[in-house]
């Protein structure tokens, strides 16, 4: 199975707010988005356990994430590339 057939994975790009577990790296993505009633643009995070197989990324790398299969329990997202 090749990448044509496998369909495009979700990608992310985030900060690496901690590094301290093997192997695995939390990036926070943020985006910016509008309030529903009252039309402010207010930002959202949210946390991602991502594998790094290199483990040499340190925290305040951004960073491009892509969905993959369950590693573990919580990681589902895999480092791509540091920017």
């Amino acid at each position: 199975m090749n990448v044509e057939t496998r369909g495009k994975r979700k990608e992310n790009i985030g900060v690496v707010i901690s590094n301290k577990m093997d192997k695995t790296v939390v990036v926070t993505v943020s985006r910016k988005m509008r309030h529903a009633k009252y039309g402010k643009v207010v930002e959202r995070t949210k946390k991602y356990y991502a594998h790094d197989d290199s483990d040499a990324v340190t925290v305040g790398q951004k960073v491009r994430i892509v969905e993959t299969r369950p590693l573990s329990k919580l990681k589902r997202w895999r480092v791509v590339e540091v920017l």
